[in-house]
């Protein structure tokens, strides 16, 4: 039978309406205690929004309403699986994952980023990625060290 005497839309047409996975970090899902709740809500509300789709009559509705609702349960049920939770530091001696550093930079400006999981990092709100290369050249280092980041200088005044 032809699609024309059908409701569905062809399979050519349906297929447009997926969309591509979200990338997976190739790197450990490191997650803060806070990024790892973040993340499990997350996934419960993806797969509310997925539950809310599977209600719409209409199939090409459906279809075109599930696209986002059905691939980000995918991607946040594979982030809280593969999650490994890192307590927070206990000692502000050098700078670690899920420590907050100070540093100032060659212009001046003195920035404070707590540095978390890929996830949960949002600059805006004062976090940061540990694979950034800010935190990648902080990691490890104390108060009063010097570092290079992208030709400009950072010294660490506080941990």
């Amino acid at each position: 039978m032809s699609v024309a005497f059908t409701k569905e839309e062809s399979s050519e047409t349906a297929s447009e309406t997926l969309l591509p996975d979200h990338p997976i970090s190739p790197h450990p899902n490191l997650v803060t205690e806070t990024g790892l709740k973040a993340l499990e809500l997350q996934f419960q509300q993806a797969r509310e929004a997925y539950d809310a789709t599977s209600a719409i009559d209409d199939v090409n509705e459906r279809r075109r309403q599930a696209a986002s609702p059905l691939r980000d349960p995918r991607y946040f049920a594979a982030r809280v699986r593969t999650a490994q939770l890192v307590p927070d530091p206990t000692s502000t001696d050098t700078v670690a994952f899920g420590g907050t550093v100070t540093f100032s930079r060659d212009d001046g400006r003195v920035q404070a980023y707590r540095i978390v999981g890929e996830d949960e990092a949002d600059p805006k709100a004062g976090t940061i990625s540990y694979m950034s290369p800010v935190a990648r050249v902080l990691m490890g280092k104390a108060v009063g060290d010097v570092v290079d980041a992208g030709g400009q200088e950072l010294e660490i005044t506080a941990i």
